[in-house]
């Protein structure tokens, strides 16, 4: 791998686009260190996601089955959410997967994260591995959500994955700090 690290780009001013609830938008312009062009960047700038990789004391892991409006089909996924403004991603860890599961755990830790896409996010998804997960209640879904709660083994995990139906960057990012997704039986 090459040692040539390229320099920083020159940030020349920011304008303020529009809101888009989830995402506000930004124009910033850049110059090129390359040739000197100057490039308009799209931002969007997004609050902080977290994913959680909630496993039971029988090895199974915790998914959820929803419809989803981009793909505009039902995908399995794994706990996620928003991180909520004066709350730590480990709150809203713990509080995702409480909501949308019922599940809860007192064992966490942190995977780290990942910058779902630098090229135009400038946030961040926060990872987590809940060990000994326990079904305490049912889910309080949000009013925009209809989930469906499961616990699958690796291999039955394995199948969701190669069937198509867990496909979500993310969740996949999480399950691979933890599992071998790759090493099928």
């Amino acid at each position: 791998m090459s040692e040539h690290v390229p320099p920083s780009w020159e940030h020349l001013d920011t304008e303020h686009g529009q809101d888009l609830i989830l995402f506000q938008s930004q124009f910033s312009r850049y110059r090129n260190p390359r040739n000197g062009q100057v490039v308009r960047a799209v931002i969007l700038q997004a609050p902080d996601w977290v994913n959680v990789v909630a496993v039971t004391p029988e090895n199974e892991v915790v998914t959820v089955r929803q419809f989803r409006f981009g793909t505009k089909a039902i995908t399995t996924e794994i706990p996620a959410g928003l991180v909520e403004h004066g709350e730590t991603p480990l709150e809203t860890a713990q509080r995702e997967l409480r909501e949308e599961t019922g599940f809860i755990s007192r064992d966490w830790h942190s995977l780290g994260y990942v910058e779902p896409n630098p090229a135009y996010l400038n946030n961040r998804c926060y990872l987590f591995l809940a060990q000994d997960a326990a079904r305490i209640g049912e889910p309080d879904p949000e009013p925009g959500e209809d989930l469906r709660v499961d616990t699958l083994t690796l291999p039955a995990l394995q199948k969701e994955i190669t069937a198509g139906r867990l496909r979500h960057a993310l969740a996949l990012a999480g399950l691979n700090r933890v599992f071998d997704l790759w090493k099928f039986s």
